[in-house]
């Protein structure tokens, strides 16, 4: 087991893509070549690890590398939708033999005896893990970046974010060290690296994958588990053989979605958050451009408001905060008798004290938040999907978020940038960010869809639709 950390910063397209086993091939053609007997399951895995080292000092995305590990899996049969397809797992779930450090230096964690409920889910799709991706401590942020390491670094360009708190997943995915990989989403956290990284981010319904240990503990459970992906079809595959382990019956089936629907949707179209902060200009051009585009795809589009109004920033923000306390009180419990709260990170101990001062809000926070299940709900009463920026603005240069700036200055940041992907998270409605534009600088900028609870399928489908309209950029044709 190796840890990773360090090096160049430079303003380069920084991708690992060659002519080896791995190709340019998505998880689903990876998976077909490995099936049809054209490449061994170990040749894929030597040929990932071999990227991961190439790129290794210039992104820092990957926590543990398991690859001696992983060179002795790849010796033996997998089964599943991606049998032998290379593979990272967020460094916020066990997976036996690891520790779980969640990017926090606050503590020193153990290896996992097992792997966690979720982990077993996402290996049963067949993939192969080569170890675990950073995330900033906790999670808690919207780019992966640290007090006293270095950063993760977006491949398009390493001077900026590649968002949180997937970014070391996002990183791998998009710089082609793997296809695919795990990530989990609390408040944006697979759909924020998928726009930076310019990759396809779906959070699925509440309830839809299995839950992780913490997860089932929360009041509302804002988290989901899912993969980062390169393509659609990844993404909905992968969706399919995630429920071939586990369907909850209280969910329709997605079964799997194979391409775009012929049925024409009702869109609406939310340009500004429910923030103080203005959808900045790059942004609202690109998200009118995809109205556009569906429009001429023969979708009726038209304006509509949020179904919550300004109150739930302050709601979100506070529950926000009283994860960071539940941490910060009993984190000795819950990670090891070691735990250091004074050694966590400014916005670690910010949204802790944050949440102290409003600690008596605590009922009406929640009372307001599970109330957002039948807000979000009746929008999809008149619409079929949500239509809106994943971002409020573009990706940020690293250091812009950064937690060793003050928590006031960092967290206004935080609430300006993430204005529209926390209602999924508190409603448990299903999202899906697709990179269909760039900026200006030549880094991804994506699009945000919604829909009802239980309906990715209508998510699949019309991504599906855009993917073959307008292909997004590949980061291999980049300069």
């Amino acid at each position: 087991m190796t840890e990773f950390s360090n090096p160049a910063r430079d303003d380069t397209v920084v991708h690992a893509f060659r002519d080896d086993a791995l190709g340019d091939l998505d998880a689903t053609g990876l998976a077909a070549r490995i099936a049809a007997g054209e490449v061994s399951i170990r040749e894929v895995t030597e040929a990932a690890i071999a990227r991961a080292e190439s790129v290794g000092p210039a992104l820092n995305a990957l926590a543990f590398a398991d690859f001696d590990r992983a060179l002795t899996e790849a010796d033996r049969p997998h089964e599943g939708a991606f049998a032998g397809v290379p593979t990272v797992v967020k460094d916020n779930v066990d997976v036996a033999g690891l520790p779980t450090q969640h990017g926090s230096v606050a503590f020193a964690a153990q290896p996992a005896r097992v792997d966690s409920d979720f982990v077993t889910q996402y290996l049963s799709t067949g993939v192969l893990s080569l170890g675990k991706s950073r995330l900033p401590e906790f999670g808690f942020s919207a780019s992966t970046e640290f007090m006293d390491a270095e950063a993760v670094h977006n491949p398009w360009n390493p001077a900026f974010s590649p968002g949180a708190s997937s970014g070391g997943s996002a990183a791998l995915v998009a710089s082609g060290v793997v296809p695919i990989a795990h990530a989990n989403d609390g408040g944006g956290s697979i759909r924020i690296p998928a726009a930076a990284c310019g990759l396809v981010g779906l959070k699925p319904s509440r309830g839809r994958t299995v839950p992780d240990a913490m997860d089932k503990t929360l009041p509302i459970r804002i988290i989901a588990q899912g993969a980062v992906t390169r393509s659609v079809r990844d993404t909905a595959r992968w969706m399919a053989s995630a429920e071939r382990h586990y369907r909850n019956p209280a969910l329709p089936p997605i079964r799997l979605v194979e391409g775009p629907s012929s049925t024409r949707l009702k869109v609406g179209l939310v340009v500004d958050s429910v923030t103080a902060s203005r959808t900045d200009d790059e942004t609202r051009k690109s998200v009118h451009a995809t109205a556009d585009l569906l429009a001429d795809l023969g979708h009726h589009v038209e304006e509509c408001p949020m179904p919550v109004n300004s109150s739930f920033v302050e709601d979100f923000c506070i529950y926000w905060g009283f994860l960071s306390f539940v941490i910060s009180s009993n984190g000795k419990r819950m990670l090891g008798p070691d735990f250091d709260r004074d050694a966590t990170d400014n916005l670690t101990r910010g949204l802790a004290a944050m949440y102290r001062r409003n600690i008596a809000k605590t009922p009406r926070v929640l009372y307001r938040l599970r109330r957002t299940y039948r807000e979000y709900a009746q929008i999809f009463q008149k619409y079929d999907v949500i239509l809106s920026p994943t971002l409020a603005h573009t990706t940020p240069e690293l250091g812009y978020l950064s937690p060793t700036q003050s928590f006031e200055e960092l967290f206004d940041k935080l609430i300006a940038y993430t204005a529209f992907t926390p209602l999924n998270n508190a409603s448990g409605g299903p999202a899906i960010s697709l990179p269909l534009h760039e900026t200006s600088r030549g880094l991804p900028l994506a699009s945000h869809f919604s829909a009802d609870h239980g309906d990715e399928r209508t998510l699949l489908e019309l991504a599906f639709e855009l993917e073959q309209a307008t292909p997004w950029r590949r980061i291999q044709d980049a300069r």
